[in-house]
């Protein structure tokens, strides 16, 4: 995928959480956690010898598998969670809130 076509994507997810009544920091803040998730988990593909930044239970795979009310809780079970995380972890997800009102989204 270029670039262009992932700054698009991202446009895109931009517009639908802006139609669902997200602010513009509100979306981007979503998006950011969102992206961090996905990062480290193509990171971890990248070097599966390497020690995982985020637990199992707590990755972007934790998410992927999940629809509608299951996939919220466990974005708001995550959110918490890394909150809790000692170091950089902890403090990129420190009262981290999901403010997606549709789980569709």
């Amino acid at each position: 995928m270029t670039s262009n076509a992932i700054v698009q994507k991202l446009w895109n997810y931009c517009n639908i959480l802006r139609d669902d009544g997200l602010s513009y920091q509100d979306y981007i803040e979503q998006l950011t956690f969102l992206l961090f998730l996905k990062m480290a988990d193509e990171r971890q593909a990248m070097l599966p010898g390497q020690q995982a930044l985020i637990p199992a239970d707590l990755n972007w795979k934790s998410l992927e598998r999940l629809d509608g009310d299951p996939l919220e809780n466990q974005y708001r079970h995550i959110l918490a969670e890394l909150g809790k995380k000692r170091g950089t972890l902890g403090v990129i997800f420190r009262k981290a809130q999901n403010k997606i009102q549709d789980p569709a989204s």
